[in-house]
């Protein structure tokens, strides 16, 4: 647990740029999913989770990653791990990126080579992390996990729907 003002800080503010990915990814979801474009145009695979299966997954992994990312900064700063953190704040970026390419773009092509890309930051970032302290790295293995389903899912649906 956070011991001082400093600590508390810094976790509100991983937990603030986790939230600023997920908000991301919602401002370009909600429009596809209130269009019904997702829900009527888009054939899926039976296996794929309900829709209110998603959001709780995703707040539960931000949680992680934000928890993961301030307990490598408690033990060495930003400075102490440039790499781990570089990597990191980009697969946020990428991370937040997919909603667009899925849903703003309607391209689960595209959206699936992107999310390689993103399984394989969140696997660098966690064994970046885990270098630096064993519980960060594992904090993100659950992400991982997700995004190793989410990579199924969308070639599922790429495949599903190809033009």
């Amino acid at each position: 647990m956070p011991r001082n003002l400093r600590e508390w800080l810094a976790l509100a503010a991983f937990g603030a740029l986790c939230a600023a990915a997920a908000f991301t990814s919602r401002y370009f979801t909600l429009p596809a999913l209130e269009s019904g474009w997702y829900a009527t145009q888009v054939e899926k695979p039976w296996w794929t989770p309900p829709g209110w299966v998603f959001g709780p997954v995703w707040g539960v992994l931000y949680v992680l990653m934000a928890v993961s990312g301030w307990v490598v900064w408690k033990d060495k700063g930003l400075a102490g791990a440039p790499l781990a953190f570089f990597v990191y704040f980009l697969q946020l970026a990428v991370n937040a990126a997919w909603s667009f390419f899925f849903f703003h773009l309607r391209n689960p092509g595209a959206a699936f080579f992107e999310l390689l890309l993103l399984w394989l930051m969140v696997a660098v970032t966690a064994g970046l992390f885990e270098h630096v302290r064993k519980r960060s790295g594992w904090l993100l293995l659950p992400y991982l996990a997700w995004v190793s389903f989410a990579v199924a899912l969308n070639f599922q649906i790429w495949r599903l729907n190809w033009n």
